[in-house]
């Protein structure tokens, strides 16, 4: 019996990647480029002009409403996954949302988000 030729993979030939060239400035420096950032604030300012059309709103009172933004959003998705895990469930429906932002926010606050909740969905599926 003749020994067996051992087997030898076969590497398909990459093309090599794209070097990416930076940008320079005039004075041969390069250009940083800007840091993508997400806010709330656009939608923030956008409501207070529904609510109030001739109020204007400061930087840093915009910030801090940003700040406190997204602490709601990570109380509410924290909640909304512990809740997932409970049922052993591995998605987040709007049911879970729903429950999440009752368990967070108190009474009637939580009561005009859950409609409104509700409105945004329903708008969401209907278009």
């Amino acid at each position: 019996m003749a020994p067996k030729e051992p087997k030898t993979a076969v590497v398909a030939s990459k093309a090599p990647a794209k070097k990416v060239v930076a940008k320079k400035e005039a004075g041969g420096k390069k250009k940083k480029s800007k840091k993508s950032v997400e806010t709330y604030k656009i939608y923030l300012y956008k409501v207070l002009k529904q609510v109030h059309p001739d109020t204007g709103v400061m930087s840093k009172a915009m910030s801090i409403l940003n700040s406190m933004m997204n602490n709601m959003f990570d109380e509410v998705a924290t909640e909304a996954s512990r809740l997932s895990r409970y049922t052993k469930k591995p998605t987040i429906t709007s049911r879970e949302i729903q429950t999440a932002v009752r368990l967070v926010r108190p009474g009637e606050l939580a009561k005009h988000a859950v409609s409104e909740g509700t409105k945004a969905v329903i708008k969401f599926t209907s278009a």
